[in-house]
């Protein structure tokens, strides 16, 4: 990949937690405006921790986080909704612009446009519980989304979702990018998932961790690659290099 074509790339990151843990060692990585880019990897290889770095919400202990001029607003869609119980479905989404003193009356028509993408539509009033686990992520989501973000990161967002489920929020995620096209940095320990949604995967290792691999991922998704011959092929190639990349 060239470099210059990068939104966002990170070289010879470190990250050393004061318990004396190395998160990461060496990282080197490039990001370019428009992928659906997956870190896939075991626990404790640094996914998370790659994100937190990207967003901003951690310093650096070596290296250099390196934006191009197109950075932009940062969206971040965590593993738990984490709504606020006693505010509406409205009110959530709402917050990121409230917080930056955007009048409710103007952020209204983005807060709808925002619930309208990820299906809410008419749910302002609702609270979230008496929402199912896929209706507060679609809140979750929305609220990413209404600040109209340049970069998406991702973390792990539909792992507490059960199969049904997730399998609904993949194909609605994946419709969403192909029309919005923001950048996505996706962290996800499923190997199907990262085939089914990505362009790129980068296979992390861990102790410490550094990216191990790269799978570029040309197949154009619909609804019958799941169970196509091409999918089973990229989850069979993805697969091996995650076994790879846990050998000791």
């Amino acid at each position: 990949m060239r470099e210059a074509q990068a939104l966002v790339a990170l070289r010879g990151v470190d990250k050393v937690y004061s318990n004396g843990v190395v998160a990461l060692q060496g990282l080197d990585l490039a990001i370019r405006e428009g992928e659906f880019v997956s870190l896939l990897g075991p626990s404790g290889c640094g996914k998370s921790t790659v994100l937190r770095l990207i967003a901003g919400l951690g310093d650096l202990t070596n290296g250099t986080i390196d934006w191009s001029d197109q950075r932009g607003d940062i969206g971040f869609v965590f593993q738990d909704a984490t709504l606020m119980p006693w505010a509406s479905v409205f009110n959530n989404i709402y917050l990121p612009l409230r917080v930056r003193g955007v009048a409710r009356a103007a952020a209204a028509p983005r807060v709808e446009r925002a619930m309208e993408q990820v299906g809410l539509a008419g749910s302002g009033k609702a609270y979230p519980r008496e929402l199912s686990g896929g209706m507060r992520m679609r809140v979750s989501i929305a609220r990413a989304l209404v600040a109209e973000p340049k970069i998406l990161l991702m973390d792990e967002p539909f792992a507490a979702l059960d199969e049904i489920t997730r399998f609904r929020l993949n194909d609605d995620l994946l419709e969403l990018w192909a029309s919005q096209r923001w950048t996505v940095v996706f962290v996800t320990h499923s190997v199907f998932e990262s085939v089914y949604l990505s362009t790129r995967i980068l296979v992390m290792r861990s102790r410490p961790g550094r990216v191990s691999s790269e799978v570029v991922l040309e197949t154009k998704r619909d609804s019958s690659f799941r169970t196509s011959a091409a999918y089973a092929e990229q989850c069979r190639t993805v697969s091996v290099r995650l076994a790879e990349a846990m050998q000791p």
